[in-house]
């Protein structure tokens, strides 16, 4: 039986704005949000990815965590906003981060990533003897090295010292919560992105907790994420500005929240994200997985569940192919990234759709959905004599939105059919992309006016969460934005071009093993920067 959502406490009418804190991958962003759903103003602070080795992704806990004091005050400064009209913080998170804390409260580790594969043997292992799809089934976490589930399990038996030393395994939104509250809490969308907990009891799984060699009481207090936490640190709130004990909504991760901030709470209705990686996901009545573990199921609010899968490579795809033509497009003068970028599109405007026969599988940091293959690598197929750079870029671009087409199969196999998808992400700013993924997924495409989902999702929970509203449903409108129509005669070239695209990935299999296993054969500890 699942565990009842906290009761919603009553609020003050003069408190007028949410202060939504989203913690990303590379920035963390605080956002000043109306009742009535209007951005306010924004901050963005960014940090670096550190990548001390081949299949390593780590940052500094304590840099996030000065980013989202420094995020809240300079928005507050931005937005003139006073304490008094804050009716709350809420927050937004990344998945499948893990850190090691010392019985002082001190990181043993750097916060691993999303990112990290360091546990690629570990997930290969639980795949081979049939346990990962089982612990998969229960939890809705897929068998990847992403998850900490895995990361732990790397951790007890490659760093036994730091696995013995280790009091709590966490993530990072748990790391800023200890900071602010001296309280170990995990929402239960975050815990349901562990592979670590129970879908249907909503507590820590005894099966996936015996696999990664700890018990329970290593891990943070699962509690609903309408959960409001008080009693914020003198230290906090000074370094913050703050004079009074404002409440926190202890939130939900930036996926499931990005479902809500495009209002999508319908199963026939999809959201499709591209930032540094992109994912698809629709929204359930009741926890659902996958037959053969291609999809995510992660939970909102015991109402609602969110369902999908993750590609490993989105924009920072488009960014590789920036960087490595970046000679050709300036010509010897000075350009600005964002310049650049225009460049990159009309290149892709200029170029007919299949770039005349050319495939770009753009696996270039592995994959997650729908094959969880973290050995997977990128690939151009069908070069000739007289392809160009501008067809390099448009297959690129095609080739993120083939793997998320694939994903939104997988979806459609639980959900049913799609007569929506609403995008968001960096890539919502190219118009040719935002036309491709009509054409290429066959569904009409919605570009919401207002693309901040995740920071507006969590907006919408803190206001549900302090009893503003009544429902997850804040009766903001998610239906203004600019629309794209499928182009059948695209649509049709893409049709007979991805069954070529799968069949090219379905036969490098092992050659992505071997080529894996070489590249890693080549590092040297010495090289290490």
């Amino acid at each position: 039986m699942k565990r009842p959502f906290e009761a919603q406490p009553q609020t003050n009418a003069e408190q007028s704005v949410v202060l939504a804190v989203d913690i990303g991958t590379t920035s963390t962003k605080a956002l000043i949000v109306s009742r009535e759903g209007e951005v306010h103003a924004t901050h963005s602070v960014k940090y670096p990815l550190h990548v001390p080795r081949p299949g390593y992704a780590e940052q500094d806990p304590a840099q996030i965590a000065e980013a989202a004091l420094e995020a809240i005050r300079n928005v507050m400064r931005t937005a003139d906003v006073q304490e008094e009209q804050i009716l709350c913080v809420s927050f937004s998170s990344a998945m499948h981060s893990l850190i090691a804390m010392d019985a002082s409260g001190n990181p043993l580790t750097s916060c691993i990533t999303w990112a990290d594969q360091r546990a690629v043997h570990q997930v290969n292992e639980l795949k081979a003897n049939g346990l990962g799809l089982e612990i998969y089934r229960r939890t809705g976490t897929p068998v990847h090295p992403m998850s900490p589930l895995y990361k732990i399990k790397w951790m007890r038996e490659h760093d036994d010292e730091v696995f013995r030393q280790t009091r709590k395994f966490i993530g990072i939104k748990e790391y800023v919560c200890y900071q602010w509250f001296d309280q170990y809490v995990i929402d239960y969308s975050l815990a349901s992105a562990t592979g670590l907990f129970n879908l249907e009891q909503l507590t820590w799984d005894s099966e996936a907790l015996s696999v990664a060699g700890i018990e329970e009481g290593q891990l943070s207090q699962p509690v609903p994420t309408t959960q409001v936490l008080r009693g914020m640190k003198a230290s906090v709130k000074e370094q913050l500005g703050l004079t009074r004990d404002i409440p926190v909504v202890v939130g939900a991760s930036d996926g499931v929240l990005a479902n809500l901030g495009l209002g999508i709470l319908d199963q026939q209705v999809a959201a499709v994200t591209i930032g540094t990686s992109g994912a698809v996901r629709t929204t359930l009545k009741k926890p659902q997985t996958h037959p053969q573990g291609d999809l995510f199921c992660y939970c909102l609010t015991e109402d609602y569940w969110v369902t999908g899968g993750a590609v490993n490579n989105g924009g920072v795809a488009l960014q590789w192919v920036q960087d490595l033509l970046q000679d050709e497009q300036t010509s010897g003068q000075a350009q600005s990234s964002q310049e650049k970028l225009e460049r990159l599109n009309e290149w892709a405007a200029e170029t007919a759709p299949g770039a005349d026969g050319l495939l770009c599988i753009p696996l270039f940091t592995g994959e997650r959905a729908p094959d969880y293959n973290a050995n997977a690598r990128g690939v151009f197929f069908g070069l000739t004599l007289s392809h160009k750079q501008r067809h390099m870029v448009r297959a690129v671009m095609e080739g993120v939105l083939f793997q998320l087409e694939r994903v939104i199969r997988s979806v459609e196999q639980v959900g049913g059919s799609l007569t929506e998808l609403r995008a968001s992400g960096g890539f919502a700013n190219s118009l040719v992309w935002r036309q491709m993924m009509a054409d290429i997924s066959g569904v009409e495409t919605l570009i919401p006016d207002e693309i901040e989902s995740s920071g507006l999702g969590a907006a919408q929970l803190g206001l549900f969460a302090m009893g503003v509203t009544s429902s997850l449903d804040a009766g903001w409108s998610r239906q203004a934005g600019s629309r794209y129509t499928v182009n059948a005669d695209h649509h049709e070239i893409y049709t007979q071009l991805l069954p070529i695209y799968l069949g090219v990935y379905e036969r490098l299999g092992d050659s992505f093993e071997q080529i894996t296993a070489f590249q890693k054969s080549r590092y040297k500890p010495q090289e290490r920067t």
